[in-house]
């Protein structure tokens, strides 16, 4: 098991043993899993990794459970892609692409559930609940399967069509809410003592972060630890930000990285933009956002938990927060897919249009070296493509699928 010292508040520095099933400080603030790192740093070295697995459990020393008792789908490891035409068209020429939509259930959610479902049933827990936007919810559905767990999921009733179609088949409690994500939240919370359920929403338990801070790894290990000018990552929850930002923090104890850091750059969208707007007024938390609306499910979150976590982030960096139209990041998306062979998400495309406005106004230089995430698969997302794609239909041959589709 990694070498965990504590689980601390992140609001006001409470510490407590990891042995038992926890979601929130009494103070409600989320708690971090901290590491005995000095230890660490005697007893690992970057040298071990070459015979570890091609998952992220390959940096397990720093994970809260070993790789023997991981629940896994092969998760994590996935390539860093670099995109040369792409980057020519927008100006930033030493530009990658971190391509997440090949993890299992095809988004990056599949870390942070791998890690939450593997401590739960580790811990003892038999009942599981969720809220969520459409992808964590595959995932979960998907690990606690793996797990022989019960899943309880409550999604809004417009998800992608994927997303519920995964997390039945996995055999998960599905429940479709007429609301958003926040709704969502206050029904598990609401029934979760009830009905005796584990909530595993995302920072109100402490080992999701821990799978997604992976990723902060893999860029260091995979630029040979030398860390990237600026990482542009589509920013719901923010759970990815603040977990890669720990990852470095954590490298530079384990010596292993030196002290730079990359511009942490959230992306969000025009029609859903709490941490965007709070960036932009100086706030240190964010406005629950109005009437939220976007075909990027994942950046549907009118209120982040964490984004007090992610604007400390951004601001300690020296990065910036903004935001792209529904049409910006599905125009970008196209140019993705079309320059490069990557299909990404809507939240893909919208960190290629963001990072074409950061060029032209300058925040980003050409000598950049800049990674952006896609954070999950574009075939998940058919629905907000299609009216891209128009196709004629004349008789009920013609349909979607032929004779497979059902009529």
């Amino acid at each position: 098991m990694g070498q965990i010292a504590s689980l601390e508040c992140s609001r006001c520095g409470k510490q407590r043993g990891s042995d038992k099933l926890v979601n929130l400080c009494e103070c409600g603030g989320p708690f971090l899993v901290r590491y005995n790192l000095p230890s660490l740093r005697t007893q690992w070295d970057k040298e071990t990794l070459l015979t570890g697995p091609a998952s992220m459990w390959r940096y397990a020393p720093v994970l809260p459970a070993d790789a023997s008792e991981a629940i896994t789908l092969g998760e994590g490891w996935t390539p860093m892609v670099p995109a040369a035409k792409l980057g020519a068209q927008i100006g930033l020429p030493n530009l990658w692409i971190k391509d997440e939509g090949q993890n299992p259930t095809d988004s990056f959610k599949a870390r942070g559930l791998s890690c939450a479902v593997t401590m739960a049933k580790k811990l003892g827990a038999d009942k599981l609940a969720i809220p969520s936007a459409g992808n964590a919810a595959g995932a979960f559905a998907a690990y606690a399967a793996r797990a022989g767990l019960e899943a309880n999921i409550f999604m809004p009733q417009d998800v992608p069509q994927a997303n519920f179609i995964e997390c039945k088949a996995f055999g998960a409690n599905v429940t479709l809410v007429d609301g958003l994500i926040s709704d969502c939240g206050r029904i598990v919370g609401e029934r979760k003592a009830k009905e005796g359920w584990f909530e595993v929403s995302t920072l109100k338990e402490p080992y999701r972060i821990e799978g997604k801070k992976t990723m902060g790894y893999e860029i260091a290990e995979q630029f040979n630890w030398q860390l990237p000018d600026a990482i542009l990552y589509p920013c719901g929850g923010g759970v990815g930000l603040i977990g890669m930002w720990k990852a470095f923090d954590e490298l530079e104890t384990l010596g292993w990285i030196g002290p730079k850091r990359p511009k942490m750059i959230s992306v969000q969208a025009a029609g859903c933009a709490p941490i965007t707007r709070a960036f932009e007024q100086n706030a240190e938390t964010s406005e629950f956002w109005q009437d939220a609306s976007t075909v990027a499910s994942g950046l549907r979150v009118p209120k982040a938990f964490g984004d007090f976590l992610v604007l400390r982030a951004i601001r300690q960096s020296g990065g910036v927060a903004l935001s792209v139209t529904d049409s910006e990041m599905v125009k970008a998306g196209m140019q993705l897919a079309a320059t490069e062979g990557i299909f990404p998400a809507p939240e893909g495309g919208a960190c290629v249009a963001a990072a074409a406005q950061l060029r032209q106004n300058g925040f980003l230089i050409a000598d950049d070296q800049v990674v952006m995430f896609n954070t999950g698969s574009g075939y998940k997302y058919l629905e907000a493509y299609a009216t891209r794609f128009p196709r004629q239909i004349v008789n009920e041959y013609d349909k979607l699928g032929g004779l497979i589709t059902p009529r």
